[in-house]
């Protein structure tokens, strides 16, 4: 069984954190959490539940009580938002351009920070200690969110996702990076250390405009259908690389046309979210994708409403 100080450097590892984060996480001091990493002393009961709690939300959680999943949900669908109210607020749209630029891009490995991505995406600089590609990629990221923003906003209840939206999204955050952006793949993918087997390259046109049809439908259970096309996007994998990138713009922007804030997916939970994500592809099992979700749609519900 793993002790607590195998968990705790399990935390560390996956949110990158530092240890003075972990320990404003716990509510303790930065001595008292460098002495149960290093073996001196040992928490408290309490403590050792916090360090489970932080766990779980770090690294995922196999176990999903119906009735906290039924009243987070519930919670979420509560978050109504429009893209209306995005587009009119020119601060409230900068910042969550930056939050969502940030951790989505962090999650794929860039070693950007926010105050880098405002930066580069604001007010054009061009930082000499990071590369070029990390910052095209943050620039790309803002220009696939505002074509997203806009066709959403320019064709209202019309709205729909089709194939050419999806590679136009994709040729927009993929441009200058690889040379088949806004192409699908033409060859077999895998995903290193997954177990996710993902669509044969061959099928990728039809199971996309399945996708698209099944998206597209209404539906009396929009967290469900978040968590579960989201997961179904993603084990297509219909690009050669920014998948994930893509895939999370289009849970973005399917959330602001159900009426509900966006969720934005934090590197910090990274390990959580790659670890529901195959639960759901693998054993089509989407409650846990779904509680992540619902969670993300209340955490960034939250930090809106402290920018107001």
């Amino acid at each position: 069984m793993e002790n607590y100080i195998e968990k705790l450097n399990r935390i560390l590892a996956a949110s990158g954190w530092s240890q003075e984060d972990l320990s404003d996480q716990l509510d303790v001091s930065f001595v008292t959490l460098n002495k149960w990493i290093n073996g001196k002393a040992e928490p408290r009961d309490s403590a050792k539940e916090r360090i489970d709690q932080v766990a779980a939300e770090i690294l995922g959680s196999d176990d999903v009580d119906l009735a906290e999943l039924a009243r987070v949900k519930k919670h979420a669908m509560a978050q109504k938002f429009s893209v209306r109210r995005l587009v009119m607020d020119r601060e409230m749209l900068n910042r969550i351009t930056v939050n969502l630029t940030y951790h989505s891009n962090a999650t794929e490995g860039s070693t950007m920070t926010e105050s880098d991505v405002e930066a580069v995406i604001f007010d054009n600089k061009v930082l000499k200690n990071r590369t070029a590609v990390e910052q095209r990629e943050a620039i790309n990221h803002q220009t696939a969110l505002n074509f997203l923003i806009d066709e959403l906003q320019s064709q209202g209840k019309e709205f729909v996702f089709t194939s050419d939206l999806i590679r136009a999204t994709h040729l927009r955050l993929m441009n200058g990076i690889i040379s088949d952006a806004g192409e699908y793949r033409n060859h077999g993918a895998r995903i290193r250390g997954a177990h996710v087997p993902l669509a044969n390259f061959i099928k990728i046109s039809e199971l996309i405009k399945l996708w698209c049809g099944e998206v597209n439908e209404e539906t009396a259970d929009p967290i469900a259908l978040l968590a579960k096309s989201h997961a179904e996007f993603e084990r297509v994998h219909p690009f050669s690389d920014g998948n994930g990138r893509t895939g999370r713009l289009l849970l973005f922007i399917k959330a602001l046309h159900l009426g509900l804030v966006p969720p934005v997916i934090k590197k910090q939970r990274r390990a959580a979210y790659y670890k529901y994500l195959e639960i759901c592809q693998v054993r089509e099992l989407s409650d846990p994708l779904e509680m992540f979700v619902a969670e993300a749609i209340i955490e960034t519900a939250d930090e809106l409403d402290d920018m107001e």
